[in-house]
């Protein structure tokens, strides 16, 4: 389902919202950089995984929204789409 505005998903491995994403989304919080967050809408407060974290205003605009998957490559967060 949704993750609703101020509620918080956190794992230690990979995260999936078969939803819109309007919270917080800490992926991989031991340490794990190959941990994924994927979500039907993107419309979060704050990503993260391992520990690098981007927030909403750091989100370019022309940033993919729906059907995405964030994942770390090297010490940058990277939004895909998958459609």
């Amino acid at each position: 389902g949704s993750v609703s505005s101020g509620a918080e998903v956190i794992a230690t491995c990979n995260i999936h919202i078969y939803g819109r994403l309007r919270g917080r989304a800490l992926a991989g919080v031991n340490g794990d950089t190959s941990a994924r967050i994927f979500c039907h809408e993107l419309d979060a407060e704050l990503i993260a995984i391992a520990g690098l974290y981007r927030t909403s205003e750091t989100l370019e605009a022309d940033t993919p929204r729906e059907y995405v998957q964030v994942y770390l490559e090297g010490d940058r967060l990277n939004v895909e789409s998958l459609k």
